[in-house]
């Protein structure tokens, strides 16, 4: 009855929800948030982290890898993606401005004719931004 599942024998909806509860599970145990999941993408978001003091409420999209996406500009989203058994849920538009400012972006194909730019691993420049983003 009690498995354990492969995670790479997993399709990508089965990903996700996998993620969403493994995310969900380190804000609870650790930091006090609820997180509720949203039914769509509701201003960028997979789901709300909502903190037990009232105040605090994360947007949080989900992602497989570091990520970056014009759609979320402006819109105060958290992105939450694992890396080396650890995970990492970071705003989204600090992460933009520090790429866009040390030029790692800004002339890419992928930025200027799609509006996204991810990383398969992260990248050397970025570990110092992420690591307070690590929970």
């Amino acid at each position: 009855m009690f498995e354990k599942v492969d995670y790479t024998a997993l399709n990508s909806r089965q990903r996700e929800n996998y993620n969403f509860q493994k995310v969900a599970g380190v804000l609870a145990d650790h930091y006090g948030y609820n997180c509720p999941r949203l039914s769509d993408d509701w201003q960028g978001a997979d789901f709300i982290g909502c903190h037990i003091n009232g105040d605090i409420f994360l947007k949080v999209q989900l992602k497989g890898r570091l990520t970056l996406d014009q759609k979320y500009q402006g819109k105060e989203v958290h992105v939450a993606f694992f890396a080396n058994d650890a995970c990492f849920i970071y705003p989204h538009d600090a992460f933009l401005q520090a790429a866009l400012d040390q030029g790692k972006i800004n002339d890419s194909v992928s930025w200027k004719d799609h509006g996204s730019y991810t990383w398969p691993s992260i990248p050397g420049w970025a570990k110092p931004f992420l690591e307070n983003y690590k929970v």
